[in-house]
């Protein structure tokens, strides 16, 4: 008998298998072009039995590197944190120009003498 409902699960089974290994190649992939340890030729050596043994290829990366593939992700991950952070650093840090127009500023307002501003700018333009 025909069971189209169990064709239909069957099809489904199969696509996300497929689906699932399509995203291990690619991870493994991606895991391998991003590791600096490996020397170019290991890479090559790796890439070719990838394509020409995907199974055999994956199942020995999973085996020979696959312990050390998380550590590597959450170094990339921690060097992209750091990358952003200094970046907002340094984006939302004051300026030299922020910083002159603040002690101008103060030097209008008699807060500064002559001689304090001279010396509180001559900080600012040193520390750049």
């Amino acid at each position: 008998m025909d069971h189209p409902l169990l064709n239909a699960f069957w099809i489904m089974l199969w696509f996300f298998l497929w689906l699932m290994w399509l995203m291990l190649l690619f991870r493994v992939i991606t895991d391998m072009f991003s590791d600096r340890s490996l020397s170019g030729w290991s890479k090559a050596g790796w890439l070719i039995l990838l394509i020409v043994l995907p199974f055999v290829g994956v199942f020995a990366y999973l085996i020979l590197r696959g312990s050390t593939m998380g550590v590597r992700a959450q170094r990339r991950a921690d060097e992209s944190e750091e990358a952003f952070r200094d970046y907002v650093r340094e984006a939302t840090a004051p300026g030299q120009a922020d910083e002159l127009s603040k002690l101008a500023a103060l030097k209008a307002d008699g807060t500064l003498s002559e001689q304090e501003f001279e010396q509180a700018k001559a900080r600012v333009l040193a520390g750049s």
